[in-house]
């Protein structure tokens, strides 16, 4: 690990005056489960770190039933797993959090590092494309609010702009009658990357589905919604042949890649696959 310079700011506006002024040489650190390990393996050579620990209304879990939920994007994962209203109401990203690595590593990562990483197959950004959720952004010209499913522009790209940095992650309410889930194909139990992750919202009423959303990891360039299957199923009481259509649309949607761990034909077929899975579940859980 190369010898850099160490910034520790106390507010905001602060954090991201030293990014603006370090552009290109700095990065921020926040649980540095990410950056530590690529700064002792030199694939990332900051020459300055600015850590985000100090700067308070960062961390924390919020939620009111007309107004919906805000996460500070310092919140760990551990704790995202853990909150009874995250596992009762938004289901999905409670599994998508209990996903990354394992209990050290969820007790020292934070939901804002995990999505402005960029990573296509960020383990908490399916959940929040299928939740709807809004990233607030904070930078030298003020706040800004973007939906999630326009924050990845590529892999390891975002929308960020030089000295903005993500503040926190906002979810609409949600009532008892909807459900939704998040699956994760790997290799081993835990700590490993997704080859495939799959997350499904869904509301019910007298028997039909509506609010779907569906969103995809680790099988395109960025995370994205699967809004081909999203409108099949929309509308409709959910069948057999309805899932099955919807999963061909997925599939369809997805632009896997093939790797050393994965062809891009079992992901598209593991598209498919868990998108019925998740779908069913989310009805399911919704219908309690």
């Amino acid at each position: 690990m190369r010898n850099f310079e160490f910034f520790e700011p106390e507010t905001i506006e602060e954090a991201s005056d030293l990014l603006t002024k370090y552009n290109g040489t700095a990065e921020l650190l926040a649980g540095g489960t990410d950056l530590i390990i690529e700064m002792k393996a030199r694939t990332a050579t900051p020459e300055h770190v600015i850590s985000l620990e100090k700067v308070p209304g960062l961390t924390g879990i919020d939620y009111d039933e007309e107004s919906g939920l805000r996460i500070g994007a310092l919140t760990k994962m551990r704790r995202l797993e853990n909150d009874p209203i995250i596992r009762e109401r938004y289901t999905a990203l409670a599994e998508g959090a209990g996903e990354v690595g394992g209990v050290q590593i969820r007790n020292l990562a934070t939901i804002g590092g995990n999505i402005s990483h960029g990573s296509p197959a960020a383990d908490t950004a399916a959940p929040l494309l299928a939740l709807s959720a809004q990233v607030k952004i904070a930078g030298a010209d003020g706040e800004r609010t973007v939906p999630i499913e326009t924050f990845f522009v590529g892999p390891g790209q975002t929308v960020l702009k030089t000295g903005e940095i993500v503040t926190a992650f906002e979810c609409p309410a949600r009532s008892a009658n909807q459900g939704s889930q998040y699956i994760k194909q790997k290799i081993r139990e835990v700590m490993d990357l997704a080859f495939v992750g799959v997350a499904s919202s869904a509301t019910t009423d007298n028997g039909a589905v509506s609010n779907v959303k569906i969103g995809l990891s680790a099988v395109a360039p960025t995370p994205l919604r699967a809004t081909d299957a999203e409108a099949i199923v929309n509308g409709n009481s959910l069948t057999t042949e309805l899932l099955q259509q919807a999963a061909a649309a997925a599939s369809a949607q997805s632009s896997p890649i093939s790797d050393l761990r994965c062809s891009a034909e079992h992901r598209r077929e593991m598209v498919g696959v868990l998108t019925r899975r998740t779908l069913q579940a989310a009805v399911d859980r919704a219908q309690g």
